[in-house]
């Protein structure tokens, strides 16, 4: 008896793979088009992937006190603070004292949205040797935290609260000036404004007198690389390694001096142009420090960070020629609550002449 086994290999002349329908006898592929797409399923694996990406480099955003804004309001929130009352006075026998006045202050915050995207044409994307789609996707994600990490540094650079770092002999460890703006910080071989554990034990006393409350017993602080390099030749330093409960480690915390945490960001600001720059011209760096709830962040509902993934049978035109991935989010960048409780530390460093602004 004949028997045509070709019957039996039609099952698999389609196969659902995950960019387009494969024929398994000859390897021509088919498109998916609008009734038949895992673009669904492949989203919810982006959007894991920028999430993530996101998150990895996500500093400042962990500390702020964070405010919901709920769908179909404004796009802005108040949050609102008590007075505070000026303490007893000696009363006097048979007088009634004159009552105190009790009141609460406002501060506002508004979002703005935030986006970008780019696009992938369907040649690009069928010969590529990796997944230009999934490598898209993670720099999204890095472009994102970038994004976000800017725009709570810049709000923070705002506050009105600032320490000058002593100008320090390198030679001997002697402070030789204290400078009050920029324009005075040393940046020479010589003499370095230079954030030393004594001018963090000055930082930490300034919280303390303006009694802005800790964060888990600690203040933190954020800090560039470069200032931080600096600082780990000081004595005193305590490696992150050596907590005794390192489980508890903020993202990007590498140690912790005079009751103060520090978290390494390489986007903290490095400054440079006619209002922040040092004797010599070169660059200067802000190192905040601040205590619970200093700023705020708006959560908007319907708002948050958001992946999108237009494949190219929906938008590729005509011929499907190519894809787009992007993201957009809505955000206020950040708020700064109580002025009291951050504090701008500027120094120099001895990368500051080959460091370019950020």
């Amino acid at each position: 008896m004949n028997m045509n086994l070709q019957y039996f290999a039609d099952a698999g002349t389609l196969v659902n793979g995950t960019a387009n329908f494969v024929n398994a006898g000859t390897g021509a592929t088919t498109a998916f088009d609008n009734d038949h797409t895992l673009s669904p399923e492949l989203k919810a694996f982006y959007d894991t992937e920028l999430l993530e990406n996101a998150r990895a480099e996500l500093f400042y955003a962990q500390f702020a006190k964070r405010q919901p804004l709920p769908a179909n309001h404004k796009g802005q929130v108040e949050w609102r603070k008590w007075n505070t009352f000026e303490r007893a006075a000696k009363l006097t026998e048979g007088v009634i004292p004159t009552g105190q006045k009790f009141g609460v202050t406002t501060v506002t915050g508004a979002v703005d949205q935030y986006g970008t995207y780019t696009a992938i044409t369907d040649k690009l994307e069928l010969r590529a040797y990796d997944d230009v789609i999934l490598g898209a996707t993670e720099e999204m994600g890095a472009s994102a935290a970038e994004t976000q990490e800017k725009l709570i540094r810049d709000a923070l650079l705002l506050g009105t609260n600032v320490l000058y770092c002593d100008n320090v002999t390198l030679a001997t460890g002697a402070v030789a000036s204290t400078p009050a703006s920029c324009a005075q910080m040393e940046a020479s071989g010589t003499v370095m404004s230079m954030l030393t554990p004594a001018m963090i034990n000055k930082a930490v006393t300034i919280l303390k007198k303006n009694r802005v409350p800790r964060i888990n017993g600690r203040y933190y602080a954020v800090i560039h690389p470069s200032v931080a390099h600096d600082l780990r030749e000081s004595e005193g330093w305590i490696e992150a390694h050596k907590y005794a409960a390192p489980e508890q480690l903020f993202n990007g915390e590498i140690g912790e001096l005079h009751g103060v945490r520090f978290i390494e960001n390489v986007f903290a600001p490095v400054l440079g142009g006619n209002d922040y720059k040092n004797k010599a011209e070169t660059m200067t760096y802000a190192t905040y420090f601040f205590g619970k709830d200093a700023f705020g962040i708006i959560d908007p509902e319907g708002g948050a960070l958001e992946m999108i993934i237009h494949d190219k049978g929906e938008i590729g035109g005509p011929l499907n020629q190519f894809s787009t991935i992007g993201y957009k989010f809505e955000t206020n960048g950040a708020t700064i609550l109580y002025p009291e409780r951050l504090l701008r530390v500027m120094s120099c460093s001895s990368f500051s002449a080959t460091d370019e602004a950020n």
